[in-house]
């Protein structure tokens, strides 16, 4: 996902009734105190886990956004399987972009100089652009510009190092994930663990692609057909920050979808495209969620929708969010929470070092107190101690 929450901050976003009846039924109590479960009922319920959609989720559920990125290079196999190995519930995997010859790889943005060594391959010099994506004059480096072939040359490399200078260790160490990679590696460790592994892919900007003649949700759908994973119970979340990327979605398969949502004032690029003049602050609004759940089953807002910051970055009275979004069954999944000191809300930050841990687990708990059904996190294991602190105390 991508909004300002991911800019390295060195100073100081007929198919569906039957899923959303899935949900408003199961999620609001099963699954919720599994951690104060005993050992060997906590094992039972994490085998059975994907089997019964997302009832079978534990609440709130942890999911590791792009992995495990707090300690590996994003939307790598490295992060993905960290995350895995910290106990994430679910591993988002992964934000999928598509390649010229039409391949879904997993970047967080399209534009690859900042997640990649391409700057430093000058058989691809000539490949840096400017391009206009979302309305923002972009330059570098683009997915849709380079065959699967050339993307699998580069290697993967720590997008945010001033926060996370440790994981520069890690430059260099792996490719770019396919999607399809990413489905078979889903089945491989399922089968490893004995447990059903989740993933949460995300279309990134449909709208752009759509237009290069490069549509996501096709492909996606695709995929998800011939791995026999685009059922309602399938242990695949899809998500979008378009409206639309997720209805057509929503036509295509019958897997969980989320709408993810940014800051208030902002507007969905599909929206600026098709001239409508709603904000996402409308989208929150009863009608709009009621509108949300005609074809998605939860939310994805930034976690300043749920508890907005005052002036100085200090968190202030929770909204009606969580509760409006309940009461017409959605769940709601905010992000992101990150360990680092420019992440968190002011009064959770210790000292000023950017790259320095503040007091995440105040975070997590008082995030956790408004209801939320789960969260995105770059420290899949702060996010279980959390948990396990909440749920148990």
């Amino acid at each position: 996902m991508d909004t300002g929450k991911d800019i390295p901050t060195a100073n100081g976003q007929t198919h569906g009734t039957g899923r959303r009846a899935l949900l408003g039924a199961a999620m609001f109590g099963a699954g919720g105190a599994v951690l104060g479960l005993p050992g060997s009922a906590r094992a039972a319920q994490a085998r059975t886990a994907g089997h019964g959609g997302l009832k079978s989720l534990p609440k709130p559920t942890i999911i590791g956004h792009r992995g495990a990125s707090g300690y590996r290079p994003e939307h790598t196999f490295g992060s993905y399987q960290l995350a895995l190995d910290l106990g994430a519930d679910i591993i988002e995997a992964g934000d999928l972009v598509p390649t010229k010859d039409g391949h879904l790889v997993c970047r967080h943005e399209p534009e690859i100089g900042g997640t990649t060594d391409v700057a430093s391959h000058p058989e691809f010099a000539d490949r840096k652009t400017t391009k206009v994506l979302d309305g923002v004059p972009t330059t570098g480096w683009f997915t849709e510009d380079f065959t699967l072939a050339e993307l699998k040359t580069l290697r993967a490399v720590e997008r945010i190092p001033a926060n996370r200078p440790h994981n520069t260790l890690y430059n260099g160490r792996w490719e770019i994930p396919t999607f399809e990679e990413v489905l078979q590696w889903q089945d491989e460790q399922t089968r490893k663990r004995g447990k059903q592994v989740w993933i949460y892919p995300e279309t990134k900007h449909p709208t752009y692609f759509r237009k290069l003649g490069l549509g996501l949700e096709e492909r996606v759908a695709k995929l998800l057909r011939k791995y026999n994973k685009d059922n309602r119970n399938s242990p695949v979340i899809l998500q979008s920050f378009e409206p639309s990327s997720i209805q057509r979605l929503n036509k295509l398969v019958d897997n969980p979808l989320v709408v993810l949502l940014s800051g208030a004032t902002s507007r969905p690029w599909d929206f600026v495209e098709a001239g409508d003049p709603r904000t996402v602050a409308d989208l929150i609004t009863p009608r709009g969620l009621r509108e949300i759940a005609g074809y998605a089953q939860g939310i994805g807002p930034t976690l300043d929708l749920i508890i907005p910051k005052d002036a100085d970055g200090k968190l202030t009275t929770p909204t009606t969010l969580v509760a409006d979004a309940h009461k017409v069954g959605l769940i709601l999944h905010p992000y992101t929470m990150r360990n680092e000191n420019p992440f968190l809300p002011a009064e959770y930050r210790k000292g000023t070092a950017v790259d320095a841990y503040g007091d995440p687990f105040g975070a997590f708990k008082t995030y956790f107190a408004t209801g939320i059904d789960g969260v995105f996190t770059d420290n899949a294991d702060t996010g279980l101690l959390a948990r396990e602190d909440f749920v148990n105390g």
